[in-house]
Protein backbone atom coordinates (compact mmCIF):
# COMPACT_ATOMS: atom_id res chain seq x y z
CA UNK A 1 0.00 0.00 0.00
CA UNK A 2 1.25 3.65 -1.08
CA UNK A 3 1.26 6.09 1.45
CA UNK A 4 -1.34 8.79 0.85
CA UNK A 5 1.95 11.45 0.62
CA UNK A 6 2.77 9.49 -2.88
CA UNK A 7 -0.94 9.81 -3.93
CA UNK A 8 -0.95 13.37 -3.59
CA UNK A 9 2.77 14.12 -5.69
CA UNK A 10 1.42 12.19 -8.21
CA UNK A 11 -2.20 14.10 -8.14
CA UNK A 12 0.33 16.92 -8.34
CA UNK A 13 1.77 15.46 -11.91
CA UNK A 14 -0.92 14.38 -13.43
CA UNK A 15 -3.61 17.10 -12.25
CA UNK A 16 -5.91 16.79 -15.44
CA UNK A 17 -6.43 12.99 -14.17
CA UNK A 18 -5.72 12.28 -10.90
CA UNK A 19 -9.19 12.27 -8.69
CA UNK A 20 -7.76 12.33 -4.58
CA UNK A 21 -11.27 11.75 -2.27
CA UNK A 22 -10.47 11.58 1.59
CA UNK A 23 -13.17 8.77 2.70
CA UNK A 24 -14.90 10.24 5.94
CA UNK A 25 -16.94 8.28 8.58
CA UNK A 26 -19.11 11.51 10.23
CA UNK A 27 -16.28 13.12 10.92
CA UNK A 28 -13.69 11.08 11.10
CA UNK A 29 -11.11 10.01 7.95
CA UNK A 30 -11.27 6.24 7.45
CA UNK A 31 -9.47 5.77 4.12
CA UNK A 32 -8.14 7.30 0.81
CA UNK A 33 -8.84 7.37 -2.56
CA UNK A 34 -7.05 8.28 -5.55
CA UNK A 35 -8.67 7.63 -9.08
CA UNK A 36 -7.64 8.36 -12.33
CA UNK A 37 -10.00 10.10 -15.24
CA UNK A 38 -8.98 9.43 -18.74
CA UNK A 39 -5.45 8.63 -18.65
CA UNK A 40 -3.10 8.07 -21.49
CA UNK A 41 -2.94 4.32 -20.66
CA UNK A 42 0.10 3.54 -22.78
CA UNK A 43 1.17 7.15 -23.13
CA UNK A 44 0.43 6.75 -27.11
CA UNK A 45 -2.86 8.72 -27.11
CA UNK A 46 -4.85 5.72 -28.34
CA UNK A 47 -6.06 4.14 -25.03
CA UNK A 48 -7.59 6.48 -22.55
CA UNK A 49 -8.86 5.02 -18.75
CA UNK A 50 -10.16 5.83 -16.25
CA UNK A 51 -10.24 3.59 -12.61
CA UNK A 52 -9.35 3.16 -9.52
CA UNK A 53 -5.72 4.37 -8.58
CA UNK A 54 -5.26 3.94 -5.14
CA UNK A 55 -7.36 2.88 -2.42
CA UNK A 56 -6.33 3.10 1.49
CA UNK A 57 -8.69 1.78 4.76
CA UNK A 58 -7.64 2.67 7.66
CA UNK A 59 -7.74 -1.37 9.75
CA UNK A 60 -10.36 0.02 12.25
CA UNK A 61 -12.28 0.66 9.12
CA UNK A 62 -11.58 -2.93 7.17
CA UNK A 63 -14.45 -5.02 6.98
CA UNK A 64 -17.00 -2.20 7.49
CA UNK A 65 -17.51 -1.08 3.56
CA UNK A 66 -15.91 1.30 3.35
CA UNK A 67 -13.67 -0.22 0.86
CA UNK A 68 -16.73 -0.99 -1.28
CA UNK A 69 -18.21 2.70 -0.81
CA UNK A 70 -14.94 3.41 -2.18
CA UNK A 71 -15.03 1.69 -5.67
CA UNK A 72 -18.78 2.72 -5.95
CA UNK A 73 -17.79 6.57 -5.87
CA UNK A 74 -15.04 5.87 -8.48
CA UNK A 75 -17.45 3.73 -10.68
CA UNK A 76 -20.58 6.75 -10.05
CA UNK A 77 -17.85 9.44 -11.54
CA UNK A 78 -16.91 7.32 -14.01
CA UNK A 79 -19.81 6.69 -15.51
CA UNK A 80 -20.88 10.25 -15.35
CA UNK A 81 -17.81 11.29 -17.40
CA UNK A 82 -19.32 8.72 -19.84
CA UNK A 83 -17.05 6.04 -19.52
CA UNK A 84 -18.30 2.24 -19.77
CA UNK A 85 -15.46 0.45 -17.76
CA UNK A 86 -13.55 1.36 -14.69
CA UNK A 87 -10.10 -0.02 -14.08
CA UNK A 88 -7.96 -1.15 -11.66
CA UNK A 89 -4.56 -2.95 -10.93
CA UNK A 90 -3.67 -4.60 -7.92
CA UNK A 91 -0.45 -6.29 -6.55
CA UNK A 92 -0.77 -10.13 -7.24
CA UNK A 93 -0.08 -12.77 -4.27
CA UNK A 94 -1.37 -14.38 -0.87
CA UNK A 95 -3.08 -11.56 1.11
CA UNK A 96 -3.35 -8.83 -1.84
CA UNK A 97 -7.03 -7.36 -2.70
CA UNK A 98 -7.67 -9.71 -5.80
CA UNK A 99 -10.74 -11.47 -3.89
CA UNK A 100 -11.80 -8.20 -2.68
CA UNK A 101 -11.93 -6.68 -6.73
CA UNK A 102 -13.22 -9.90 -7.98
CA UNK A 103 -16.11 -9.80 -5.32
CA UNK A 104 -17.11 -6.67 -6.56
CA UNK A 105 -17.54 -7.75 -10.26
CA UNK A 106 -14.24 -7.02 -12.15
CA UNK A 107 -12.53 -9.17 -14.42
CA UNK A 108 -8.96 -10.36 -15.27
CA UNK A 109 -7.88 -8.40 -18.10
CA UNK A 110 -4.74 -10.78 -19.11
CA UNK A 111 -2.74 -7.66 -19.33
CA UNK A 112 -0.17 -6.67 -16.32
CA UNK A 113 0.67 -2.62 -15.47
CA UNK A 114 3.94 -2.06 -13.95
CA UNK A 115 4.62 -5.54 -12.60
CA UNK A 116 0.67 -5.49 -10.77
CA UNK A 117 -2.45 -7.49 -12.13
CA UNK A 118 -5.15 -5.36 -14.30
CA UNK A 119 -8.78 -5.77 -13.97
CA UNK A 120 -11.45 -4.02 -15.42
CA UNK A 121 -15.47 -3.76 -14.53
CA UNK A 122 -18.12 -3.56 -16.68
CA UNK A 123 -20.37 -0.06 -15.97
CA UNK A 124 -23.01 -0.31 -18.89
CA UNK A 125 -25.12 -2.63 -16.53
Amino acid sequence: MSPVVKSLAEAYVYPQAAWPRLILDGDLPVGFLMAFLELDWNGKGVDFRSGLWRLNVTPDAQGRGVGRFAVESVAAEVRRRGATQMYVTWEPGDGGPEGFYRKLGFQLTGEESGGQTVGVLDLKG
